[in-house]
């Protein structure tokens, strides 16, 4: 319970309120008790000294004759009881006529003035000395403390009230929070949150959301990969096996045509597999790269040359549109190479004869962009955020001669961002496709 958000919250602000009242209480008590005893100071008619220098004058003029009528006198102008006792404590005036001819008590308080003849005291003069009625100021500061302790117990329960309101409306998107990420811990990768407002707690639940959404597609593409490699690896094993088989049932004799599809086969898995160990160690941020300062243009002249021969075959022209003056750029010179020559085979395979495939080149602030671009199909909008995941291939069927191993474009990325680059296709169904990425410029 008392670990509870809601609770915790109340609880300070319960805290907050009561500091926050009790200073506003101390000091406003303190200020009031100041201000109304200057005021009755400035407003009282007379004040104790004023009554004891006025007694002793009357004394020094009259002696103790007649001083209960002055005493009364007196305490009518003041509004106070007065009580005047000799030298032995002898009470000869009291304006209520009650302690007359009594001596004085010791729980009396002190005398509020002495009255003296020739330096000798001949007797003193009390102020309500038995506790007459309340004193005005202690009254109204009373008053109004209960005032200011009222105010705050209502302060407080209205802060009590407003808080539980309000931690109710902000700690309900939270427990909805908290109850579909347990169920994201127990596997469920499909809960999400209701969005309530654009406030942050609307944002957040959002945020929880696109991560949701992004865990389950990578939870889908996780399985979707076990069943690639497995159906990968499954294609040239069996043709293995069932060249093996055929040649152990004597099917087929061991000649050389034999031993190429056996060699074929076998490549075809070095490939798979190759592929599969530059993707985890580029992913996992382990691939090693040589970089050094490089020609792009000798880079780009190499991978058209390797892939002219296909280009030609299939009847599609390459095109080489490089800026003049292009700086050199830090990069691995094998792996850039090997990037361009995925981008070329992947267009390659996608643009039909009579179809152009240009690599270009021009520098871009700090960085050179390369481009590799064809007007062959191109690629529907639902599979251009996707072709850069391994093993997507835009074509469901699983012919490698359109879709390879859908490994290609994954390693690519992987590559391009290893050098601190990034890379965007831009493509359009019937319009060809764009891949551009960048490599930094050497220093």
């Amino acid at each position: 319970m008392w670990g509870s958000l809601r609770v915790r919250l109340l609880l300070a602000t319960i805290l907050v309120v009561v500091i926050a009242i009790g200073v506003t209480a101390f000091v406003a008590t303190r200020r009031t008790e100041g201000e109304f005893q200057r005021y009755v100071e400035r407003r009282s008619p007379l004040d104790d000294r004023r009554l004891g220098y006025l007694l002793a004058r009357y004394f020094e003029d009259h002696g103790w004759e007649d001083i209960q009528a002055e005493v009364v006198r007196l305490s009518q102008f003041s509004g106070q009881r007065v009580v005047v006792t000799d030298e032995a404590g002898v009470v000869l005036a009291d304006s209520d006529s009650k302690l007359i001819g009594k001596a004085a008590e010791d729980r009396w308080p002190p005398p509020r003035a002495v009255l003296q003849q020739n330096a000798a005291t001949v007797g003193s003069v009390y102020i309500d000395p038995t506790g007459g009625p309340p004193d005005p100021a202690a009254t109204f500061i009373s008053a109004v403390n209960r005032s200011v302790l009222f105010g705050a117990l209502a302060a407080g329960l209205a802060a009590v009230i407003v808080t539980l309101a309000v931690s109710g409306r902000i700690l309900r998107p939270v427990r909805q929070l908290q109850i579909a990420a347990g169920q994201m811990a127990r596997g469920d990768l499909s809960a999400r949150v209701p969005v309530e407002s654009d406030d942050e707690l609307g944002q957040l639940a959002v945020a929880f959301n696109t991560m949701a959404g992004s865990l389950a597609e990578q939870e889908l593409l996780r399985r979707n990969m076990v069943g690639d490699v497995a159906h990968e690896l499954r294609t040239p094993l069996t043709n293995l096996r069932g060249y093996l088989e055929a040649v152990r049932d004597g099917l087929l004799p061991p000649d050389a045509a034999l031993v190429d599809n056996l060699y074929e086969e076998t490549m075809l898995l070095t490939r798979l597999v190759t592929d599969l160990h530059e993707l985890a160690q580029a992913e996992a941020g382990q691939l090693t790269l040589l970089r050094a300062p490089e020609r792009l243009s000798e880079v780009v002249d190499q991978a058209v040359t390797i892939l002219r021969p296909q280009a030609d075959a299939k009847g599609v022209a390459l095109s080489i549109e490089l800026t003049p003056d292009l700086p050199t750029v830090d990069i691995d010179r094998e792996r850039i190479g090997q990037v361009l020559r995925n981008l070329m085979n992947n267009a390659l395979a996608h643009t039909p004869a009579g179809g152009t495939i240009t690599v270009s080149a021009g520098r871009s602030g700090d960085e050179v962009a390369v481009t590799v671009r064809d007007n062959g199909e191109g690629i529907a909008a639902a599979h251009v955020p996707h072709v850069f995941d391994r093993f997507y291939r835009a074509d469901s069927s699983r012919a490698r001669q359109t879709g390879g191993a859908g490994l290609g474009l994954a390693i690519v990325k992987q590559l391009v961002e290893a050098h601190g680059g990034t890379i965007t296709l831009t493509s359009a169904e019937g319009q060809g496709s764009t891949f551009t990425f960048s490599v930094p410029i050497a220093a």
